[in-house]
């Protein structure tokens, strides 16, 4: 086992290396805290050709986008890796392993996960050095590091670049926007008449979404305040989104599957303040530079909310306990501890947050005082 400083060092780098396989092949929020690793591994190795192993969407999002990232290759479906995309043809990991080691990587990192089901894959692309986290369930690679689940997110990845000597250059995740993608935003939206805000009420996993109508009574105020109000969801959240629109009973304007992921960046690129629950969609809209405030639940806070202040604002829930059973939701990290540590139930955790709290911190974004970002 390796032990890097979090700024690597150049006695670990590995020498003579032209071509790198990084392993990450989640979702888009996944994605973003992950980009300040890829940019430390362009700085160690200026020259080497930074492949990520993704999945089909990461191939259309850094189609002809500038950034640390050189080729996206698609990794099948597979436990563990990722789950297949609708309509998605099957295809083999062998084959695809196979294909992977003509690559002939010097370099192959796991930034996915704790590595049970990863590492074995990233063990069988055949690079010369392989890096990356370890679980107590994961067989380990030529370096690598304890995965600890309450760590933040991107200095996770950061510190399995450092293990290959990797450097921090920032802890700051950066998505640039195209003019492809304003264009497209552009087109979709029109011209704003009033500076932009945008709301996103979805999320996939259930817990970690704030009630719809306190987001309508969000949205509600800021109209109030001059503000054209935008409603962001996936096809997924369309019900979400439809609560958010019928409950503010001002105009709003809904966008669920109006825009592509590139365009919906555009989009953000163009808001004054994206205001949502924990996931993909705030922190790509801190990726491109807009200000946000999100909606956490503690848990999330440590691991993924945004390290700056300037222009972003976690508000957190202090919930552990599932509000229908009462069964303490730490201990499954915690086994030590009294508890159950699970429950069926999926009801929101962030309920405790109130209105009050985004709003003002949302106020304080729009219209910040002398001397303030």
């Amino acid at each position: 086992m390796v032990t890097p400083d979090l700024l690597g060092s150049a006695a670990g780098r590995v020498p003579d290396v032209e071509r790198i396989a990084v392993l990450r092949a989640n979702a888009l929020g996944d994605f973003i805290f992950v980009l300040p690793a890829l940019e430390a591994l362009r700085a160690a190795y200026p020259k080497a050709e930074i492949v990520l192993l993704g999945a089909p969407w990461h191939a259309k999002l850094w189609r002809d986008r500038p950034g640390p990232v050189d080729r996206v290759l698609v990794v099948p479906p597979a436990p563990g890796i990722r789950g297949p995309d609708p309509g998605e043809p099957e295809s083999a990991p062998d084959d695809f392993l196979a294909a992977a080691r003509r690559e002939r990587f010097d370099l192959a990192l796991q930034l996915h996960g704790g590595g049970a089901n990863s590492n074995p894959f990233v063990a069988a692309l055949g690079a010369r050095v392989t890096a990356g986290l370890r679980a107590e369930d994961a067989p380990p690679l030529d370096r690598w590091i304890r995965y600890v689940y309450y760590q933040h997110e991107v200095i996770r990845y950061l510190e399995v670049a450092g293990l290959v000597g990797a450097g921090a250059t920032t802890m700051v995740p950066t998505l640039a926007v195209t003019d492809a993608d304003r264009a497209e935003a552009d087109e979709v939206l029109g011209p704003a008449r009033r500076p932009r805000v945008a709301l996103h009420p979805g999320a996939t996993d259930t817990r970690r979404r704030w009630p719809a109508e306190r987001f309508a009574q969000v949205a509600r105020e800021l109209v109030g305040d001059g503000y054209e109000v935008l409603v962001t969801g996936t096809p997924a959240e369309q019900e979400v989104v439809d609560r958010v629109v019928a409950a503010a009973g001002v105009p709003l304007r809904p966008q669920v599957g109006t825009l592509s992921l590139g365009g919906l960046a555009g989009c953000y690129a163009g808001c004054e303040l994206v205001v949502s629950n924990d996931t993909g969609p705030l922190h790509l809209a801190a990726a491109v530079g807009t200000a946000t405030v999100g909606v956490y639940w503690v848990g999330n806070l440590i691991t993924v909310a945004n390290l700056l202040r300037g222009r972003h604002r976690p508000i957190s829930s202090w919930t552990v306990l599932c509000p229908v059973c009462g069964v303490d939701c730490t201990p499954g990290i915690y086994p030590h501890r009294p508890g159950d540590g699970e429950c069926p139930h999926r009801d929101s955790f962030v309920t405790d947050v109130p209105v009050v709290e985004v709003l003002e911190a949302a106020r304080e974004l729009l219209r910040p005082e002398p001397g303030a970002p």
